[in-house]
């Protein structure tokens, strides 16, 4: 066992030994990080080592409350004996079984499950491995939909600005964040366009739940089936509510413009509730809470608690049912992953699904709404905070950048709040905030009280 392996085995309230330091290991440098700054990390690296309910806990054995249930997933919290329990089952009777013309007990389980929480409609699900693939693999049936149906010449794509929707080349190509894109401009797909994105901080700063300005601007799909023609777009994908961007919320009208003019020409439409799902907004989904209905959902991330890595899309009937019209035993659809359904995942999502029925998360968004929102726009008026969003238990406290130094101001947020005990995201100069679902009015309150001191 490594030396920082053995170490983070150990008791928390154990601090480092041996003389070892999380500045000099040099262990540390063998692990390229994702989306981070390694340079600057490695220098004063932040480590968790253990996780319980809402709370984190450094190696030093300090307390860190999870303000972003871990990176948007945790939502049942962290440590539920259920899931380990379900996990270790699965491990000691069958540990991986191939998804290429087999199948296994748990994973038309899951499969059944998540239908039956997802809107009318929508009652068949491709299981992936992450958000990521979610995205890929609905972009792939989509184009294949429209060729299978004869319409050949659909095969344009339309994403969002500002939009994320993972780091494959699906994703980036569909997705709106330049930092994302920029280095793979030239290699992404063909025939991509974008929609306006809806932040709108001139008429909806501070806006409690949905903004009243901007059903408008989904109109903007109008100019792209005006500009490309109908007959050669595929789809369009957005997420509900904007999340990795800093929780861009849909105007009120703007979904239900973009689920009627897609009808109107035809056009799939993808909803990427990869953050929404599973409860965030008060509803099982987006889709649900919003009343518009996809006609695919990318999922992830709280599909099983993010104990095991698993995404999934859910498809309507009558997209599967098209793909059923082959010669007997032929292969429907050429695409799949080596973990898809894989055993593991499926009982974790099958005791986190348990969880959520049980405790009745998928719902304590919408009771603990009222009590989030205040406390989200109590933070109105301390200095340069210049937006503050909410919507269930999810928020962004949106702050004045520092001239010059973007990113930088929202960042010595993110540090200091860590130093006193508190986990939060930020994208940019905007604080995001998606606790686990298991949350208080206390936990509230501290995280609230924590960001107002530091701000």
């Amino acid at each position: 066992m490594s030396r920082i392996s053995a170490f983070l085995a150990m008791s928390v309230n154990f601090p480092y030994h041996l003389g070892m330091t999380p500045e000099t290991d040099p262990q540390l440098d063998a692990l390229w990080m994702p989306f981070t700054a390694n340079r600057q990390f490695k220098q004063a690296p932040r480590l968790l080592a253990r996780a319980r309910g809402m709370e984190y806990f450094t190696p030093e054995g300090r307390r860190v409350l999870d303000g972003a249930a871990g990176l948007w997933c945790v939502n049942a919290g962290h440590g539920r004996a259920e899931i380990t329990a379900a996990v270790t089952r699965q491990l000691e009777t069958m540990d991986y079984a191939p998804p290429f013309q087999m199948g296994h007990g748990p994973g038309f389980e899951l499969a059944a499950e998540v239908a039956a929480l997802c809107p009318p409609g929508l009652n068949r699900v491709f299981f992936t491995n992450s958000g990521s693939e979610a995205v890929d693999t609905a972009l792939k049936i989509a184009l294949a939909y429209h060729r299978i149906k004869g319409d050949a010449s659909r095969t344009r794509l339309i994403g969002r600005e500002r939009a994320y929707h993972g780091v494959g080349f699906g994703g980036i190509s569909v997705g709106g964040i330049v930092a994302n894109r920029k280095v793979w401009a030239g290699s992404m797909l063909p025939g991509v366009d974008h929609l306006r994105h809806t932040h709108d901080l001139s008429r909806n700063a501070f806006s409690r739940g949905q903004p009243v300005h901007g059903a408008e601007l989904a109109d903007d799909l109008e100019r792209l089936v005006a500009l490309h023609d109908a007959s050669t777009i595929a789809a369009v994908i957005v997420e509900p509510v904007a999340g990795s961007t800093g929780v861009l919320l849909p105007p009120k009208g703007y979904l239900e413009r973009l689920r009627a003019i897609c009808d109107r020409h035809g056009i799939l439409l993808i909803f990427d509730e990869v953050i929404t799902g599973f409860g965030r907004t008060g509803a099982p989904f987006a889709a649900q809470e919003f009343g518009v209905t996809p006609d695919l959902i990318t999922m992830a991330k709280g599909l099983t608690n993010g104990c095991v890595p698993m995404g999934a899309v859910a498809v309507k009937q009558s997209i599967h049912d098209a793909f059923m019209q082959g010669p007997p035993g032929a292969i429907e659809l050429f695409h799949g992953y080596t973990y898809s359904a894989h055993p593991l995942a499926c009982a974790a999502g099958l005791a986190t699904l348990d969880i959520y029925r049980r405790e009745g998360l998928l719902t304590r968004a919408k009771e603990l709404s009222g009590v989030w929102e205040d406390a989200v726009h109590s933070l109105r008026g301390r200095p340069h905070v210049i937006d503050a969003r909410n919507y269930g238990l999810i928020a962004s406290i949106e702050l004045e950048p520092i001239p010059g130094k973007p990113g930088a101001r929202a960042f010595e947020v993110f540090l200091e709040c860590f130093e006193r005990g508190l986990l939060i995201r930020t994208t940019g100069d905007i604080i995001a905030l998606s606790p686990p679902l298991i949350i208080e009015p206390a936990h509230i309150d501290e995280i609230f009280g924590t960001l107002a001191s530091v701000l």
